[in-house]
């Protein structure tokens, strides 16, 4: 006589799958299998595991990459989605097989000590740490089952490292500018020259699209506004345009129907990539990021004499305006100042004060903002 087939098991093509009501709720899902007592196996336990969380509140095994797949799909609009998933991809090869429970301070030192072989900075290392803090506690509280049950019964205390070799700011000077940008590639030189001009971030400038420009009626000049999604802070940017950066955009117009800035016809992902670090490399600026041409127009901003509120503005920082709704007045104050940072190169020089690696003895790097004297 045959082997009798267990119910709530049917054939489609070569694998069998699980179609069956369960407390109510019905099941269908692939056993993976083509083989029929295997896929017996996989029934008796899938009905058990349902069993255990109904009847004793016993959560189903689930592991970090379980986990991070279910992150990934709901936070497909966050504006550094990219740079979470390069971080996963790191953690994932210490913990990606790891259930929940066992993802704790203890089985992240593995991917700690990695990264500090790897010569990762302290800061990168934390970053993964968050994202791993994160999605605990998402699991934690907010994940919920088809059985009401959290994904984790109570999430571990993650802690960060301290950052000891935090990399500091490194506003550039003219004549570092002009050494790095001979370096750059056509396109690249565009971003950065539109990024120094605007405090623009690395993933504002890639993303940055035609249908975000618009015109400032009586006044002769469009602005582009990024929408929220796309900004770090979640508000939404306003970008206003200096002689520079308009000169730039000029450049640009036409080139692509939907983005503003791309390569060979298609949009960049990011600046900071081969041909940028091999560009400071010659330009003997091993040191700089792309975000050092933000902190760059920020720092000649207040040089300038620009108030707070407006450098706010200008960078896109977080504040309790509305900042977008401006005046006709409020944005040719907002041009003004916005051209500080571009006009002329003669003036006072200022320095600033750094320590040595080696004796701790006090040096000075000379940066020239070229301010004019009545700037000052």
């Amino acid at each position: 006589m045959g082997h009798k087939r267990m119910p709530g098991l049917t054939r489609r093509g070569d694998i069998w799958h699980i179609n069956k009501k369960i407390n109510g709720q019905r099941i269908y899902e692939s056993t993976g299998t083509s083989e029929l007592r295997e896929a017996e196996k996989y029934l008796i336990s899938r009905l058990e595991t349902i069993r255990k969380a109904v009847v004793y509140g016993i959560r189903p095994k689930r592991t970090f990459r379980d986990a991070v797949v279910k992150f990934v799909k709901e936070n497909a609009h966050k504006a550094s989605l990219y740079d979470d998933i390069c971080a996963i991809k790191k953690l994932d090869v210490v913990i990606g097989q790891l259930n929940l429970e066992a993802v704790h301070m203890g089985s992240l030192q593995a991917y700690i000590l990695a990264r500090r072989q790897q010569g990762v900075k302290t800061r990168t290392i934390n970053y993964g740490l968050q994202l791993v803090r994160h999605i605990l506690n998402l699991a934690a509280s907010e994940w919920l089952d088809e059985h009401g049950l959290t994904w984790l019964a109570t999430a571990p205390k993650i802690k960060l490292l301290v950052e000891m070799d935090k990399r500091k700011p490194y506003p550039l000077s003219w004549e570092e500018q002009d050494r790095l940008f001979k370096e750059l590639p056509p396109h690249l030189l565009n971003m950065a020259l539109f990024a120094v001009n605007t405090g623009c971030r690395d993933m504002e400038i890639c993303k940055l699209r035609w249908n975000w420009e618009v015109p400032v009626l009586g006044l002769g000049y469009s602005v582009f506004l990024i929408p929220s999604e796309h900004v770090k802070n979640r508000e939404e940017r306003l970008v206003v345009l200096n002689d520079a950066a308009r000169a730039v955009i000029e450049k640009v117009r036409g080139q692509h129907p939907e983005f503003v800035f791309t390569y060979n016809g298609k949009p960049v992902g990011r600046m900071l990539r081969t041909a940028w670090k091999k560009a400071r490399i010659r330009a003997e600026l091993s040191q700089v990021r792309v975000h050092d041409l933000k902190h760059t127009f920020g720092r000649r901003l207040r040089a300038a004499g620009v108030s707070f509120e407006d450098r706010q503005d200008l960078l896109g920082h977080k504040s309790g305006r509305i900042t977008t709704h401006y005046s006709a007045a409020e944005l040719s104050n907002l041009l003004e100042a916005a051209s500080k940072a571009c006009t002329g190169r003669d003036g006072p020089v200022l320095t600033l004060l750094r320590r040595t690696d080696v004796e701790g003895s006090r040096k000075s790097r000379v940066i020239d903002f070229s301010l004019s004297k009545k700037a000052l």
